[in-house]
C-alpha cells in the first residue's frame, strides 16, 4: 500500500512517499521515497516499538487519518498521512484543491488552552490559531490555509474530541 505522508503544515508542501508491503513471512518491505528502509516494530500496551534502520523510536499516535498528532520518542509532530486509495477519493470528493483546507479540526482529543486569533483576523499557512493541551503536552493548531477567521467553533477552555470544529476560514 501505498502512502503519501506530510509533516508540513503547508498543502502545497511535497508528501513523503511510503511503500508498505507485507511479505508472505510476516515482514514488512517498506521504502520511504523509494529508498529501502528496514523496519520492524511490537506493539507495547497502546504505543509501537519501532525500529527504522537499526535506531529505535517509541511511537504513540493520536487522531485518525488523515490529520493526525504523533509522538516519536517525546517529539510531537502534526502529520498528514492518506493512503493512496484515500487521496483519489478525497480529491474526487473536494472537486480540485484547497475546499477542505478551510475548516480546521482537532488532530486530537484535548483542551483548548488558548485562543490566537479572532473572528476577522487574516492568516497565512502556517500561523498557530490556538493551543490544544493532551497528554500534559501544549500543541499549537496551525492553519493549513490562508485566508480570513469566519467562525471560531470553541472557546479558551472547552474540551474537545478528536476531529471536532476549530475554525473556519474563507
Amino acid at each position: 500500500m501505498r502512502y503519501f505522508v506530510t509533516l508540513d503544515p503547508d498543502p502545497a508542501a511535497k508528501p513523503i512517499l511510503v511503500d508498505v508491503t507485507e511479505l508472505p513471512s510476516g515482514d514488512l518491505d517498506v521504502k520511504v521515497d523509494g529508498r529501502s528502509v528496514a523496519v520492524d516494530f511490537v506493539p507495547v500496551g497502546s504505543a509501537l516499538s519501532v525500529r527504522v534502520d537499526g535506531r529505535m523510536v517509541d511511537l504513540t499516535t493520536e487522531g485518525t487519518p488523515p490529520e493526525m498528532g504523533a509522538v516519536a520518542s517525546g517529539t510531537r509532530a502534526y502529520v498528514r498521512v492518506e493512503s493512496e486509495r484515500e487521496r483519489v477519493a478525497n480529491a474526487a470528493r473536494k472537486g480540485g484543491a484547497g475546499a477542505g483546507e478551510k475548516l480546521l479540526k482537532s488532530p486530537m482529543p484535548g483542551r483548548v488552552l488558548k485562543l490566537l486569533v479572532t473572528e476577522g483576523d487574516e492568516v497565512e499557512v502556517g500561523q498557530p490559531l490556538l493551543v490544544v493541551e493532551a497528554m500534559k503536552m501544549e500543541n499549537e493548531v496551525k492553519s493549513k490555509a490562508k485566508g480570513k477567521v469566519v467562525a471560531i467553533h470553541v472557546a479558551a477552555g472547552a474540551t474537545v474530541e478528536g476531529n471536532a470544529k476549530l475554525v473556519t476560514l474563507s
